[in-house]
């Protein structure tokens, strides 16, 4: 587990963080998973689900217990998922905007986009850094499609290990081909259901854009 950071390092303005991927891959899963990893670090932090016309996600983690309900926004889509996160991120830059102003001092938020398919990216006037989340029940063939998603995410999440063997998958070649269509960018293999590897996602993250100068 990474060392404990001190006030000294805190940001002045929150780290942003996208997290995207196909319906039903487990992006709410894993910030579900999360939550408790990063405040036990003593991350402070809220999150932004955008839903194509609802606020389903952001009710789920609201009910979830995990954090202050208020900390949790959402944003309607109203169309493709893919415009309020790279065409026009406006509405989710508002929506972070309003987090940091309501709770000072905070240091992260994590931006969950509305499911979509492999075609899904991140403006990077919204967020820092992004992470793409697909399943092994989606089939050991989506890293060979090589989806703008999986090709320019900063780090890969393959989520469902568990469901390899019930699924026909061959896991060591879907992992070996996600590595090699990344050009030996990160991949983590999950399975959120019991919470295995994501300390690695959230090292993955505080590594990247949380208390850097």
């Amino acid at each position: 587990m990474s060392a404990m950071p001190t006030p000294s390092h805190k940001r002045q303005t929150a780290a942003r963080v996208g997290i995207g991927g196909p319906v039903g891959s487990g992006k709410t899963a894993l910030i579900e998973r999360l939550i408790p990893v990063l405040q036990e670090r003593g991350i402070d932090l809220a999150i932004v689900t955008n839903d194509l016309v609802t606020h389903e996600d952001a009710e789920r983690v609201r009910r979830s217990g995990l954090i202050d309900p208020a900390r949790v926004a959402a944003v309607e889509a109203g169309a493709c998922p893919h415009t309020v996160i790279r065409e026009d991120p406006t509405l989710n830059i508002a929506a972070g905007d309003a987090l940091e102003a309501r709770f000072p001092g905070l240091e992260l938020i994590l931006f969950e986009s509305g499911g979509d398919n492999l075609a899904s990216t991140f403006s990077l006037d919204l967020v820092d850094w992004w992470i793409f989340v697909i399943d092994v029940a989606g089939g050991d063939d989506i890293p060979r499609k090589k989806g703008p998603g999986i090709i320019r995410c900063d780090l890969l999440v393959v989520n469902k290990t568990d469901l390899a063997p019930h699924v026909g998958v061959d896991l060591p070649r879907m992992l070996a081909e996600a590595g090699t269509v990344r050009a030996g960018r990160p991949v983590i293999a999950t399975n959120l259901r019991t919470g295995d590897a994501v300390e690695a996602v959230a090292d993955a993250i505080c590594g990247a854009v949380v208390f850097k100068e």
